[in-house]
């Protein structure tokens, strides 16, 4: 392979000649041989470096400290990144040190030298266009880069409601499926009150439905960014005014609307926003987590288990028990939770060791983050259309579960009180025998009357009978 020879501020070091990154990512890609995952799996973070290098030409333009002609071949290269073009030549790995510099000059080089191309100039060549005097102008790694992870997270955020929405809306059409259909509740996982299965998998929808909007709320948090802050929040080296028409340009680019912090020297150090988020996902990731445990619950058998519904079989369950098929992805959507759950630790440790005017583990904080959105959406996604979508209702299994349940003599309070109703149940689990059996026997209650209570704890369910099993 052929190479140029770039130089740094450390000396000479060789760049694959055909290559639009630079010396600085030529030293990362030496210094971080770490995960082995570059930036470029996360491409609205691409994507958003991309947008705040084009906002920032255009500022920079409007100010006269870029010509138009650099302004324009920096902006064009910006496109095509925004555009998903060139997504490969981001190719640091997410976990390094400097705070996310590697990042920022990876993104800083490729737009240089694509620039450069579009100029009529070789690569490399940066006394025409240079990735830190031009593309890097008025701007730092530390204020460029959290608002890049913040922009990336807004988007990322986004795709993700989308899927949680599709989720819910198909708990909520199972909830209408199974709206006759009558079950026991549990509560510590002893038989409770009646209730209907579509009541359960409504309850689904609703959390999902809630959390979406929890989400949302987070995001909006995100459009405050620090950019013109520079170094650590004073400015330096931004000319007067920049930050306005930045932002002003960024709003247009990215189509979020982007707003000032209040404290620039405050927000190039605090990443209590980033908690506020992980937080949020974490608890996202823990209602699906519980749906999942909940899934894997009510289908648990098929003969010895609850067996009150029956999942999509996915595959074979088993390398040595023939016949034998598991609850793979509603275990996939647990998984994933773990890992969530694990991230909120890692950004929470990040949070705290980021001492004085900058927080220098932000990459790590990025790299969890949209980790922890990526495998979240796939993972709603996946339990959607591989397992919500195809669940059926075990009626006949259910129906005989309810009418023998002596759950159902918290229906008998209101009329007989509730220790007799507790010795009516602990009667009938005893004997086997059923609650409506049990009470009309004592002489509580006559039969139409008791049969009457017990169908009403069945909820306004039409056609349901409590019969004496």
């Amino acid at each position: 392979m052929t190479s140029r020879i770039e130089t740094d501020s450390l000396g000479n070091i060789p760049v694959p000649a055909n290559a639009y990154w630079g010396a600085h990512t030529a030293r990362a890609l030496e210094n971080f041989t770490i995960s082995g995952i570059p930036i470029s799996r996360h491409p609205h973070l691409v994507r958003s470096l991309a947008m705040i290098k084009n906002a920032a030409a255009q500022a920079n333009c409007e100010l006269g400290v870029l010509s138009p002609r650099q302004a324009a071949a920096i902006r064009e290269s910006c496109r095509e990144i925004q555009d998903g073009h060139h997504l490969e030549q981001f190719c640091v790995d997410v976990i390094q040190g400097g705070a996310g510099t590697s990042t920022n000059m990876n993104a800083n080089e490729v737009i240089a030298n694509l620039g450069l191309e579009k100029l009529g100039q070789r690569l490399g060549d940066y006394q025409h266009l240079h990735p830190i005097d031009h593309v890097n102008r008025c701007q730092s790694t530390n204020d460029a880069y959290p608002t890049a992870i913040k922009l990336a997270l807004i988007f990322a955020i986004a795709e993700l409601n989308q899927e949680l929405g599709k989720l819910a809306e198909t708990a909520r059409n199972k909830g209408a499926e199974f709206a006759d259909v009558v079950k026991m509740g549990r509560t510590q996982l002893q038989d409770a009150v009646p209730m209907t299965l579509g009541q359960e998998f409504n309850a689904f929808a609703a959390t999902l439905e809630e959390d979406r909007s929890r989400l949302l709320e987070s995001t909006d948090l995100m459009r405050e960014c620090s950019l013109g802050a520079t170094a650590i929040g004073t400015g330096i080296t931004a000319e007067p005014g920049y930050q306005q028409l930045v932002l002003r340009a960024l709003s247009e680019v990215s189509g979020v609307d982007v707003l000032p912090a209040n404290d620039l020297v405050e927000a190039t150090s605090d990443v209590g926003v980033f908690m506020h988020v992980s937080g949020m996902l974490k608890r996202t990731a823990i209602k699906l987590s519980k749906i999942s445990s909940d899934l894997r619950l009510l289908s648990s058998g098929p003969q010895n288990g609850f067996g009150e519904i029956t999942l999509p079989p996915r595959q074979a369950g088993s390398s040595i028990m023939p016949g034998k098929v598991n609850p793979v992805i509603p275990e996939t959507m647990n998984q994933i939770a773990f890992a969530v759950a694990g991230a909120d630790t890692a950004v929470t440790m990040a949070a705290d060791n980021g001492q004085l005017q900058l927080n220098a583990f932000e990459p790590v904080i990025a790299h969890v983050l949209l980790q922890a959105v990526s495998w979240l959406k796939q993972g709603a996604r996946v339990l959607r259309t591989h397992c919500m979508e195809g669940i059926e209702a075990n009626t006949d299994r259910l129906a005989r579960q309810t009418a023998a349940s002596v759950g159902l003599a918290t229906a008998l309070v209101p009329a007989i009180g509730y220790a007799a109703a507790a010795a009516v149940a602990k009667e009938a689990l005893r004997d086997g025998s059923a609650i409506l059996d049990v009470v009309t026997g004592k002489n509580l209650l006559d039969r139409a009357t008791a049969q009457s209570m017990l169908e009403s704890a069945a909820l306004p369910v039409r056609g349901t009978r409590i019969s004496a099993v």
